[in-house]
């Protein structure tokens, strides 16, 4: 007797905490970003990485633009703070900082790719060859 007492008890706080877990709201992200990655020719970078993270430093995740350098990044929770960079071909575009989301906004950025010890032989225009005489 006192066996399905107990398990009668617990049962019903199993199904309480359950009803209350699904009564809860889940926070699924809305927000997004999409944008595109330009090289330091202002062209587009096909396959150029998106690092992100929310501005706190927490959870940094990374996308790859398409074939045409457009990216999207989506699920994001709003009312965030972002923190993006991209690069490609062995450049960096700076961090933008601090980029705001409300939830449900869609924001467009563009990454510009500015930085590298050195210029990749991708962005330089090489001199066509000279014919020998």
């Amino acid at each position: 007797m006192r066996r399905t007492v107990l398990f009668l008890a617990v049962a019903g706080l199993a199904l309480v905490a359950i009803r209350g877990a699904a009564a809860a709201p889940q926070h699924k992200g809305t927000a997004s970003f999409t944008g595109v990655v330009l090289g330091p020719d202002d062209k587009p970078v096909p396959h150029a990485s998106v690092t992100y993270q929310s501005s706190s430093g927490m959870a940094p995740h990374a996308v790859h633009a398409d074939s045409h350098g457009h990216f999207t990044i989506s699920k994001l929770r709003g009312g965030d703070d972002y923190d993006l960079r991209a690069s490609g071909r062995g450049v960096f575009s700076e961090w933008q900082r601090n980029v705001p989301l409300r939830p449900g906004q869609t924001k467009s950025v563009t990454l510009q790719l500015i930085y590298a010890k050195e210029i990749p032989k991708a962005y330089v225009k090489s001199k066509p060859p000279q014919p020998q005489q």
